[in-house]
């Protein structure tokens, strides 16, 4: 157990940190896990800016590295585009 008070408040700090940190993350992947899944190439484009809000928001949270988020938001966007363009 810690000798001094203030890492007993960091214990339950980052314990509630913790648990918030996960709900976000999964929250995260099941956004992109669904915009990935879909066929729909309209129901994606349209689900596309609400992913990026949420990968932009934990790029600032620090919840991923700000490139990790770019390069999600990039990727997730040419697969949009892959959706519309027609199968030649």
């Amino acid at each position: 157990m810690p000798h001094h008070k203030q890492y007993e408040r960091s214990l339950r700090r980052d314990a509630v940190r913790r648990v918030d940190n996960r709900a976000r993350r999964a929250r995260l992947r099941k956004a992109v896990r669904e915009l990935r899944s879909q066929t729909d190439a309209q129901k994606a484009a349209a689900m596309l800016p609400q992913v990026a809000a949420l990968l932009d928001k934990a790029a600032k949270t620090h919840l991923v590295h700000p490139r990790t988020a770019d390069r999600m938001k990039s990727r997730l966007a040419l697969a949009v585009d892959r959706l519309r363009a027609p199968a030649a």
